[in-house]
C-alpha cells in the first residue's frame, strides 16, 4: 500500500473511531460458478484461513466461515469504512486468484456472480454461527438452491428466481 493511502486510511479509521459507534454483522453467501462442486475437503480449511486473512486485512472480524463443495458462508463483523460490495469484490477476486495459483482445481475455478448479504443483531449471532458450522448437516436435507431461496424469503429480499443462479450455456 502506498504511504499516502496508509495515512488516509489511518485518518479515516481514527476519525470514525472518535464519533461513530456501530455493530454490523453480516452473513455472506456465494456459490462457485454454475454451482460446481469445486471446493474439495482436502483444501477447504486453507481456503477458510486465506479468506479470513483477507477480511482481517481490511479491519473486519471473521466470526465464522464454512464451505460446502459448491458454496461458502461467512459471518463478518464489519467496520463502516468499507462497503459490502467492495469487500465482496476483494474476497471473491483474491480467493479466486489464490485457488487458481495453488492449482487446486483441474478446471478454471471461479465464483458465481453476485452474493447474498444478510444482517443480524448481536443476539442472533450464536444461532447464525451454529448454522454456518453445521452446513454439512443442513445439506443432507436441503439443497443449496433451496437454502438460498429460503434465506432470501426469510429476510424479505425480493428476487426473481430466473436470475439467482447462472446456468452453463
Amino acid at each position: 500500500m502506498c504511504p499516502s493511502h496508509f495515512h488516509y486510511i489511518r485518518f479515516i479509521n481514527s476519525y470514525l473511531v472518535a464519533n461513530t459507534y456501530t455493530q454490523l454483522h453480516h452473513q455472506f453467501v456465494f456459490a462457485t460458478q454454475y454451482r460446481n462442486a469445486a471446493i474439495h475437503s482436502s483444501w477447504k480449511e486453507q481456503l477458510h484461513k486465506y479468506i479470513t486473512a483477507i477480511v482481517q486485512d481490511h479491519n473486519h472480524k471473521m466470526l465464522q466461515i464454512n464451505t460446502m463443495p459448491d458454496h461458502l458462508h461467512m459471518l463478518v463483523g464489519l467496520r463502516p469504512v468499507q462497503s459490502v460490495s467492495s469487500l465482496m469484490q476483494i474476497v471473491k477476486s483474491e480467493s479466486t486468484k489464490w485457488i487458481r495459483g495453488k492449482k487446486f482445481c483441474s478446471h478454471l475455478f471461479a465464483w458465481q456472480e453476485g452474493y447474498g448479504a444478510f444482517s443480524y443483531s448481536k443476539s442472533e449471532l450464536p444461532n447464525v454461527i451454529l448454522y454456518i458450522q453445521q452446513q454439512e448437516i443442513h445439506h443432507r436435507k436441503k439443497t443449496f438452491c433451496d437454502e438460498y431461496i429460503h434465506m432470501l424469503i426469510e429476510s424479505g429480499i425480493e428476487f426473481d428466481e430466473r436470475y439467482i443462479f447462472k446456468e452453463p450455456i
